[in-house]
């Protein structure tokens, strides 16, 4: 059960990092709206991680939880903010998620 809301508390990760991209293009009141989605996506991925360190090794659940929101936040500069498709990221992007899947392999 850890594994899945440490999984959660990374795609929320994910959230937190989106939102200050599109605060980053806002005007006006949106500005502070994306900046509130932000602070509610940052503490809730906190607490999910707390959570799921509770019976999962501190370095491998940190190390998942940032791989996550590294690969989601990756995803989404690709795909909603336009960012670039070369051959080296998708390389070390698939790297990474290899390297996550390893560490979720030989924890206990």
């Amino acid at each position: 059960m850890n594994w899945i809301i440490l999984i959660i508390g990374g795609l929320f990760e994910v959230g937190f990092a989106a939102c200050l991209g599109k605060a980053k293009y806002a005007t006006g009141t949106a500005v502070t709206w994306w900046y509130v989605g932000f602070v509610i996506c940052l503490t809730i991925s906190m607490l999910l991680l707390i959570k799921a360190t509770e019976t999962l090794p501190i370095g491998t659940a940190y190390a998942v939880w940032t791989g996550i929101g590294a690969i989601g936040t990756v995803l989404v500069g690709i795909l909603i903010f336009k960012e670039s498709v070369d051959f080296w990221r998708v390389f070390f992007l698939a790297t990474l998620i290899l390297s996550i899947a390893g560490l979720k392999f030989v924890s206990n």
